[in-house]
């Protein structure tokens, strides 16, 4: 099997973009400007909108009619003894031209409980480029008691909600890991590449502003319900390091790579930042490849691919052993590294 190129896959959203996602990869600019993410080498539908944001290859069938046909050519045996036919990640590119609504996604516990499913929606970042002082909202800063929340939620009190939280400077390089249940908003002027579990469940806290119905906004639960995922703890400076914290442990010394995320993300995804010096080594094993920039090649078993800035790739189990090649930066985003 060989590694695929794909074409962009733009779902319409709630929020607006800036067109960034669409000069990165050398498309015309909508006139639309909800058009804020592309959904890179997806198998996950949009919440209540399928089949928006699957991919489809060139044949026309989707990627994931592709992995049921062959699953273990696409993913390995062991990834497939695992999860079956499912990569189990969602890699998305990301471009806020507005300041996103304060949300939280469940845990797995909770996904399996209420929404039928194996998956909650843990999410880590990567930030490609940022305005200066970008920010995010990240966790509460203090300790929220049920009531307040919900009170929060309901009257749509937006200036204490957003008070409460934590306000955290990011700019380009950064990795960052979102765990679920963490309430969030990524703020105006942030680009990024985002590997998160494989749903598109999201529990928006602030719904004032964004046309999003309040079945939706709550996965179609009761208020109460949805608020129970919700992380009210407080986040202290030194956990919120954590989430960022520098990456230590022998897969750190292949040639070429460096692990983006800490150890906790493991159980979900995993991310490498590729720098070629002179090759960056990819061992074997299903992959998402966004190219940030430079230009290069891609080696793999049976051939070589010509990539450039802007260019995104799904390399499959059955492409063996990869060797990135070139003056260049990309993203590999992977499925899960341990139990």
């Amino acid at each position: 099997m060989r590694p695929l190129r794909l074409v962009a896959n733009t779902p319409r959203s709630f929020y607006r973009g800036t067109g960034r996602i669409h000069r990165f990869r050398g498309l015309p600019v909508p006139a639309d400007a909800y058009y804020p993410e592309d959904w890179v080498g997806s198998t996950t539908a949009r919440y209540r909108s399928a089949p928006a944001g699957l991919t489809v290859l060139d044949e026309g069938r989707t990627l994931a009619e592709e992995m049921e046909a062959e699953p273990v050519r696409w993913l390995g045996p062991e990834h497939v003894a695992r999860f079956g036919p499912d990569p189990a990640i969602l890699v998305k590119l990301l471009d806020a031209g507005e300041r996103l609504p304060l949300h939280v996604h469940p845990d797995r516990r909770f996904g399996r409980d209420h929404l039928a499913s194996p998956y909650g929606k843990t999410e880590a970042w990567v930030i490609v480029d940022a305005v200066p002082d970008a920010v995010v909202h990240l966790g509460f800063a203090r300790d929220v008691k049920p009531d307040e929340l919900t009170g929060w939620a309901r009257t749509q009190q937006l200036a204490p909600m957003l008070a409460a939280t934590n306000h955290v400077p990011v700019r380009r390089g950064d990795a960052v890991l979102v765990p679920a249940g963490l309430p969030h908003a990524i703020g105006p002027g942030i680009f990024l590449v985002e590997v998160q579990e494989p749903t598109d469940f999201s529990v928006l806290l602030e719904r004032e502003g964004f046309p999003v119905s309040e079945s939706s906004a709550y996965l179609g639960l009761v208020m109460d319900e949805a608020l129970a995922c919700v992380d009210r703890g407080a986040w202290s400076e030194g956990r919120l390091a954590d989430l960022s914290r520098a990456r230590r442990d022998a897969r750190q010394g292949r040639q070429g790579v460096e692990r983006l995320f800490p150890e906790q993300a493991d159980e979900f995804f995993a991310a490498e930042r590729l720098r070629p010096d002179p090759v960056s080594d990819l061992d074997e094993g299903f992959s998402i490849i966004v190219m940030l920039s430079g230009h290069g090649s891609l080696r793999y078993a049976e051939g070589t691919l010509p990539i450039t800035a802007g260019d995104t790739m799904v390399v499959p189990f059955g492409a063996g052993r990869c060797e990135l090649r070139g003056e260049l930066e990309a993203i590999r985003c992977r499925p899960a590294l341990r139990a």
